[in-house]
């Protein structure tokens, strides 16, 4: 009987943490006595979260008491603008009232825009357009909306972000959307300004709506990441066909406040708006109270920034040239080449049999095509514990490949 609920869902991908615990299940964790398994899988930061955090709350609190409007509260919309207008240099450019939208999280707002801009589709199935590795949300939109998703490979050779000369005329008459992650989940890889505004061109010739997510924007190396309302607001290009989604589990560790917002193409808000004010879940009025706290505190983003680039340093003075070892432009993963230990799945396998620490294989992240698994010879390592941590866990990584 399941199958049959699943029709529409046919091709969506495994969870990539379910083949993990099936890929390790009944191995015993290689540990010296008094150590503990280390899990590098999961992206879920452990720094500590934001004292103002529980103020806000508790201040608030009387709101649990009440529905929280849909569209978000004014005080709300005008944080998010106001993070936007600083990040980004576009002061004078975000209407905050017809710009943006609150998310109970990015991952259902990432699955509920493809309901807006998939079109319905007569005879022919609408594609949308995946970067490949993809946050998995993203395939379960595409199929979700009814469309079929196309997964664009993104290696070393493309910079680690898909390769937009090698869309075909026949690809892009048919995509109704296209979704991009900068900085990017695995690699970090993060778009410039040519990127940006490249793609906008492409998308706006063929009427395809960026579906633009940069939930790492915060957390970076060295330069902050391009944004792409950045991009087209410098270009003069405007925010037609554009939407972007941010978060503040990463940027303030808050992932489960559950807190994010949308922004760009003020008529995709105002459809959107209308979708989820009817059919999505709502941000509570203390969620936002301490969002409005994070998204207007950019000291507590710095200290966290600061954190993983520690810990990014940790993993250049313990990696060196290793595995491929490159610094990312953003987010907190390091995404290693490890053909030479037989691969991601192998090594993801090794490193938990001999060490007991939990690695991601990249081609659970990926998905098979014309061309190949781009994930398949590498492993994601989140940079989430402390240094101490992330420098046993490495060192021991070295030692054993």
């Amino acid at each position: 009987m399941q199958a049959q609920y699943l029709d529409r869902f046919e091709g969506l991908p495994e969870s990539p943490f379910a083949r993990l615990r099936a890929l390790l299940d009944g191995v015993e964790p290689g540990l010296a006595p008094g150590d503990a398994p280390i899990n590098l899988s999961l992206g879920e930061p452990r720094h500590p979260q934001p004292s103002f955090v529980m103020k806000a709350i508790t201040e608030a609190a009387a709101g649990f008491g009440k529905y929280p409007p849909a569209l978000g509260t004014p005080d709300f919309r005008a944080a998010c603008a106001g993070w936007l207008e600083r990040r980004y240099g576009l002061a004078g450019a975000i209407d905050a009232d017809a710009m943006i939208l609150p998310a109970n999280g990015t991952r259902e707002a990432l699955f509920a825009i493809a309901q807006v801009v998939a079109p319905r589709h007569d005879g022919t199935r609408p594609l949308i357009l995946l970067p490949n590795p993809f946050y998995q949300c993203y395939a379960a939109a595409a199929l979700g909306a009814g469309a079929e998703p196309v997964y664009l490979n993104a290696t070393a050779a493309t910079r680690h972000l898909p390769d937009l000369d090698a869309l075909t005329e026949e690809t892009l008459a048919r995509a109704c959307a296209i979704y991009i992650c900068s900085p990017a989940n695995p690699q970090g890889a993060a778009a410039d300004d040519a990127y940006w505004v490249k793609l906008i061109t492409l998308a706006r010739a063929h009427g395809i709506t960026i579906v633009a997510d940069e939930c790492y924007a915060d957390i970076y190396t060295a330069t902050p990441p391009t944004g792409i309302l950045e991009a087209a607001h410098r270009a003069g290009l405007g925010f037609d066909g554009i939407i972007t989604f941010h978060s503040l589990s990463k940027r303030n560790n808050l992932p489960g406040l559950r807190s994010g917002f949308s922004a760009g193409d003020p008529a995709i808000t105002s459809a959107y708006g209308q979708f989820r004010n009817l059919a999505a879940p709502q941000v509570p009025l203390p969620v936002m109270a301490a969002s409005i706290a994070a998204w207007n505190d950019d000291d507590d983003a710095a200290k966290n920034r600061a954190l993983y680039n520690a810990k990014f340093d940790t993993a250049a003075r313990i990696l060196g040239n290793r595995f491929a070892f490159a610094r990312p432009d953003g987010g907190f993963f390091l995404w290693l080449d490890m053909s030479e230990a037989g691969g991601g799945e192998q090594a993801g396998l090794t490193l938990w049999r001999e060490a007991g620490i939990r690695v991601l294989p990249g081609g659970y992240l990926s998905r098979d095509t014309a061309e190949g698994n781009p994930g398949t010879d590498y492993i994601r390592v989140a940079l989430v514990g402390d240094e101490e941590e992330t420098a046993r866990a490495l060192t021991r990584m070295t030692e054993i490949f």
